[in-house]
């Protein structure tokens, strides 16, 4: 079981549109343009730093888990996201070695991957999602 590299860590906020500008004003970054994820009840953007994208989760609905994620601990590192080659594989694996997954299968994520994620009580408390490339 191996995995390839980070992919991007999601960060869940209150307001794109002001993370977007501090990263701009801060560190000259840019963020693309955001996206509305109603399955998720989220808007999302990306910026890119040395080949490792930050994902910027803003809840659209107070129901929302990332909603929810903000409320108990606040705006902040929501989870990390690994890239791996074999994502049918990868679940076979954890499965036997007894991780805890929050998807029983893979589903597609916002950029069109095969995408699952990992309970957070079997990774140290760590949210950890693994994409397909």
């Amino acid at each position: 079981m191996k995995l390839n590299k980070i992919d991007h860590i999601g960060i869940a906020v209150k307001d794109i549109k002001e993370v977007s500008k501090f990263y701009k004003d801060v560190f000259d970054c840019q963020t693309s343009e955001e996206m509305e994820v109603p399955e998720r009840k989220l808007r999302i953007a990306f910026t890119e730093i040395s080949g490792v994208k930050l994902e910027f989760l803003m809840p659209t609905d107070k129901e929302s888990t990332v909603a929810k994620f903000i409320e108990k601990r606040g705006e902040g590192i929501h989870h990390i996201c690994f890239e791996v080659d074999d994502i049918e594989k990868m679940v076979s694996e954890l499965k036997n070695k007894g991780v805890e997954l929050v998807d029983e299968k893979p589903r597609l994520g916002v950029e069109g991957n095969k995408i699952i994620f990992l309970q957070p009580k079997s990774a140290y408390g760590v949210l950890i999602e693994l994409k397909e490339r």
